[in-house]
């Protein structure tokens, strides 16, 4: 997902365009924040005394988008695609950077991830739901929950990018 692709939410839509709308935003708004930094600097971790990288989120986002997309939504058994964090309380993992994965892996895996996303979304309803535990989950949720898990690292991405190279903005 190039910067210049990055979409504007619609202003008046049906319900499904606008919440594939936003998601796409933020997506494209992650990608806006990584773009033209070198490989060092998606690697910083920049806020002390945080660890946060650009790096890991992309790989934290692939995480997400293949656990509720694949795992959740289309009950794919795939595996994690990064070694899982240290750190428990992060179960999505991805934040953790590994030499083996370079910038261009970790893009080009969050933007397959996004396509399959987008693949086992297609034709279907909003109010379909899949079991999740011992309940169900609605693909709108799905889509509202994707959205805020995006708004929320992009402001981690926005602060990080600042910090390394004083870029701000959407």
């Amino acid at each position: 997902m190039t910067p210049p692709d990055r979409p504007m939410p619609p202003l008046a839509a049906d319900e499904r365009t606008t919440l594939e709308g936003w998601l796409d935003f933020y997506r494209a708004t992650l990608a806006l924040k990584c773009a033209e930094l070198s490989e060092t600097h998606l690697r910083t971790a920049s806020a002390a005394p945080s660890a946060l990288t650009l790096l890991g989120l992309v790989q934290h986002l692939s995480e997400v988008e293949r656990n509720w997309f694949r795992r959740v939504w289309a009950g794919e058994q795939v595996p994690p695609i990064y070694e899982p964090d240290a750190d428990p309380s992060a179960p999505d993992g991805g934040f953790t950077l590994s030499e083996r994965v370079t910038r261009e892996d970790a893009l080009a895996i969050w933007e397959g991830e996004i396509a399959w996303a987008r693949a086992n979304c297609a034709g279907r309803a909003l109010d379909e739901t899949v079991p999740f535990g011992a309940a169900q989950v609605s693909l709108r949720w799905i889509y509202a929950h994707m959205t805020a898990e995006y708004a929320r690292h992009c402001g981690h991405a926005d602060l990080l990018r600042e910090r390394i190279d004083g870029s701000t903005g959407v």
